[in-house]
């Protein structure tokens, strides 16, 4: 080995090959990580509290969700707009006071004909911080807040008084009314508590369905084992044909965050995206290589008079000065033709240019004309064609007098 080589190879600690490896699990890291920062939030779950299907709390609903899959098939979960759109099953949608209203537009959009169960929240509750996911009930919900909620759904809203009802009858299994118990006013209701009372009702013209009462089936209800069975009862008084339910999740912020990381890498911009990185790619390749000797450096202004006049040039353009050059160029003229015709001494402005016109014996007024051309220049083109004619005038001038 020479020692030109190893000169290069003291110099260079690792090898190209692992160069190369190294970028390219860096580029890798790099992507897998993206590609995680950016989906993690949809695979979050939402908070241990609250009355989301996930919760424990009292006015969660783990319990019911629990209770499908041991009674039967394992509910699924809606994470996006693709899972809200499935129609054979039955969605439920358990709505909170701290729920997204343009997420629950959302839902009732792409749920149009299509069975969904809707739960209004009734209870107010603060977190217990020495029992994670526990929830303190505080007092009931106002009604104007439940009525804004309930009227995003269906013209309706929550009756007022006390029911005298003592038991509900819920598909033949009778169960005790809940404390405070909420209704809306229908002839016709799936689960009545009273003479137009419901507790259960049905959208006209919809196939959505309004659960008034969370306390049916939320943890705090399912505690009763009349309630556990009558869950069931409501489950399939709703839906008949055995078919999976399914929770929303996507009301409680699972699935709802969009960003510009998500537009390029999903379609259609997945497509321009991979595009930019096969270029990118093809650019490193690229450079990896030399192709032909290195160009040498060349210097900011070149040597000689051609490079000055054109840096000159170059400077009064980007300057905007141009159009100020015809009468200077003009005087400049006057004078080099007063020098060397050997005009008098002291003689200037009009005078010389009198005695320059009398040089001419061909043209009166020749040098004054073309001298006015230059002076009335303001465009490059205008300038050249006088700057050319004083030049050819003073040129024959001058040959006349050799």
């Amino acid at each position: 080995m020479s020692d030109a080589t190893a000169d290069i190879a003291q110099q260079e600690p690792f090898s190209r090959r692992t160069v190369f490896w190294g970028i390219f699990a860096s580029l890798l890291a790099a992507a897998g990580f993206f590609l995680l920062s950016t989906y993690a939030p949809d695979f979050r779950q939402p908070s241990v509290g609250g009355a989301t299907p996930l919760s424990k709390s009292g006015i969660g609903y783990a319990g019911l969700a629990e209770w499908l899959e041991l009674t039967g098939e394992a509910p699924d979960m809606a994470r996006s707009d693709s899972d809200l759109q499935i129609d054979t099953n039955l969605l439920i949608v358990t709505i909170s006071r701290d729920s997204d209203p343009d997420a629950l537009a959302n839902i009732v959009k792409l749920r149009k004909g299509l069975d969904t169960l809707f739960v209004l929240p009734k209870w107010a509750t603060l977190p217990l911080f020495e029992h994670e996911g526990w929830e303190m009930k505080i007092q009931r919900l106002p009604d104007v807040v439940v009525n804004d909620w309930l009227a995003r759904i269906a013209k309706a809203k929550l009756g007022e008084g006390e029911t005298t009802v003592k038991q509900l009858d819920v598909s033949g299994q009778m169960v005790s009314v809940p404390d405070q118990l909420q209704w809306v006013a229908d002839e016709h209701p799936l689960i009545a508590a009273g003479n137009g009372k419901a507790v259960l009702t049905e959208v006209e013209d919809e196939r959505f369905y309004i659960l008034t009462d969370p306390d049916l089936i939320n943890n705090a209800g399912l505690k009763d084992p009349d309630k556990a069975a009558a869950a069931l009862k409501l489950i399939e008084l709703l839906q008949p044909e055995e078919g999976a339910v399914m929770f929303d999740l996507t009301l409680h912020g699972v699935g709802r965050k969009y960003d510009l990381a998500k537009l390029l890498v999903e379609p259609p911009f997945l497509a321009l995206t991979l595009t930019i990185l096969a270029a990118a790619a093809l650019a490193f390749l690229h450079g990896l290589g030399r192709f032909g000797p290195p160009r040498a450096d060349q210097r900011a202004i070149a040597f000689g008079k051609r490079a000055l006049v054109d840096t000159t040039a170059m400077l009064l353009r980007r300057a905007g000065r141009l159009e100020e050059l015809g009468d200077r160029y003009g005087a400049l003229a006057r004078v080099r033709a007063g020098a060397l015709l050997g005009a008098p001494h002291g003689l200037q402005g009009e005078a010389l240019d009198r005695w320059l016109d009398s040089r001419d014996k061909d043209e009166a007024g020749g040098f004054t004309t073309r001298l006015q051309a230059a002076n009335a220049a303001k465009t490059l083109t205008q300038m050249h064609d006088a700057a050319e004619k004083l030049h050819d005038w003073t040129a024959r001038r001058l040959g006349e007098r050799r």
